[in-house]
């Protein structure tokens, strides 16, 4: 049995090839994705004008990225002021060095960590570990994919891709408990096991749905409650967020939170939704010492210098595009080798990580324009897709064999000499390939795609003879 392959974004095409013929694999992402679907269309019934809903979280989010130094300067003012110690990142190691020197100074150990898709883009549980620090994931689907030493397949379900009996299989290996595959007694062992590590952690690490720029508060959105016990126990609160993630003021953040749950996982409002507006006041019960607010680039300014891909910094991290689109759907998101996966995740790989190491993300896509018509801040998905793939073909980080192959296309469609050539070519060759079904075997085009047998007689000698029947 060979390893299994490593996960990469240059990697992309062996992991495909891994997992398309996984029919357990695929079972499992299709019935979570389509329990998600089905509760976004019954959730989204509320609003009569989803459309509008989407077209004012749209503006929001526009809006903050138009005028991005005044919102950052006016977080970082109103957030110092109720105490809260803001320190900026230029990239993900000094983000990891930040909140490794923070955890030093406090005389920390253990770390236990609420869901932040920003951390795991930084690799923070290994920075951590390598410097004798223990992380522990606090989400279910996080600490599950922990214990397996995976990474999330979903932004928001980051367990999505396995069943309960593989996970029972997994507590039974780490936790030492009876087999079982009965969720609520799968939860109720992790909820015993994490309550334990919350009460003796000496810092939290969350990441941050929205940071509102008018009260300087932060917004965490979940639904285990595992968020609020890691900001709330320990003495040292730390929420790592990508410049991004700034909304204006209080009623931009409860409309992105309406948007958001209805999105993610088709509930009308999460669970719990945290605004967290500094440390502990002297008269409060509970809450932390000390509230530092990591705020990051790692990558982003890069788009604000693209046009075309600009406003994938809208992103809300639903994961509703990844639901709706059908590769997505079939290799899941180990199958794209990146922590985002899905169509956001092949938009914004390549230029987080370079178009060189994730140069066949935006190809694994149908370009069937699903993930636009879900995406609830109105991204452009499919046509940043195309954008992404000439980037690519202008770098010539494309095999060579398609480089030629789509010259002679583009000299064939030039010349009507050359077309009819071409034509007349496919005709006389194509039964050499003849599979007896209607389609041709292609060298490495029919791999993974059908291409029909050419039209006997073709369009264009049927044009000739009806032209001459009428002028006869």
């Amino acid at each position: 049995m060979s390893a299994p392959v490593e996960l990469r974004p240059e990697n992309l095409r062996a992991l495909v090839h891994e997992r398309i013929g996984n029919a357990t694999l695929r079972g499992n992402i299709m019935r979570a994705t389509r329990t998600s679907l089905d509760k976004r269309l019954h959730a989204i019934d509320d609003y009569e004008d989803w459309e509008a809903m989407r077209d004012a979280a749209h503006g929001i989010k526009r809006l903050v990225l138009d005028n991005l130094a005044h919102y950052l300067e006016t977080f970082e003012r109103n957030a110092t002021a109720r105490g809260t110690r803001v320190v900026y990142a230029r990239d993900g190691a000094e983000a990891c060095a930040i909140i490794v020197d923070i955890i030093h100074r406090a005389g920390g150990r253990v770390a236990v960590k609420a869901k932040s898709m920003t951390s795991e883009e930084i690799g923070l549980g290994h920075a951590l570990a390598r410097e004798g620090i223990e992380p522990i994931e606090t989400d279910l689907g996080e600490y599950i994919v922990q214990l397996a030493g995976e990474m999330p397949s979903h932004i928001t379900a980051p367990a999505l891709h396995k069943s309960r009996e593989e996970i029972g299989r997994l507590f039974a290996e780490h936790l030492g408990i009876a087999y079982t595959s009965d969720p609520e007694t799968l939860t109720a062992v992790a909820r015993r096991v994490l309550r334990e590590k919350f009460l003796h952690a000496d810092v939290g690490i969350s990441g941050v749905n929205a940071a509102v720029a008018d009260t300087g508060a932060i917004a965490i959105v979940e639904n285990e409650g595992n968020a609020r016990m890691s900001t709330t126990l320990p003495r040292v609160h730390i929420a790592l967020m990508g410049f991004e993630k700034l909304v204006p003021d209080m009623r931009s953040l409860t409309h992105i939170v309406n948007i958001l749950a209805r999105s993610a996982t088709g509930q009308r409002i999460s669970c719990y939704t945290n605004i967290i507006a500094g440390p502990r006041k002297a008269d409060e019960l509970d809450g932390p010492e000390e509230l530092v607010v990591v705020v990051m680039d790692n990558g982003r300014a890069r788009f604000l210098d693209d046009a075309r891909l600009r406003e994938a910094l809208l992103c809300i991290r639903c994961g509703a595009c990844m639901n709706t689109c059908p590769v997505y759907q079939t290799v899941g998101g180990h199958g794209y080798g990146s922590i985002y996966a899905g169509p956001i995740g092949s938009v914004i790989t390549p230029v987080l990580q370079g178009m060189e190491r994730a140069k066949a993300m935006p190809y694994a896509s149908s370009l069937c324009g699903a993930c636009s018509d879900i995406c609830p801040v109105k991204i452009d998905l499919h046509h940043m897709l195309l954008w992404q793939r000439h980037r690519a073909v202008e770098g010539k980080l494309g095999h060579w064999f398609e480089r030629l192959a789509m010259r002679g296309f583009l000299a064939a469609m030039r010349s009507p000499f050359l077309y009819r050539f071409a034509a007349k070519a496919a005709s006389m060759f194509a039964p050499l390939f003849h599979k007896g079904d209607g389609t041709t075997r292609l060298p490495l085009w029919s791999r993974s795609r059908d291409f029909r047998m050419p039209a006997e007689p073709s369009f264009r000698d049927q044009w000739k003879e009806r032209t001459h029947e009428r002028k006869g």
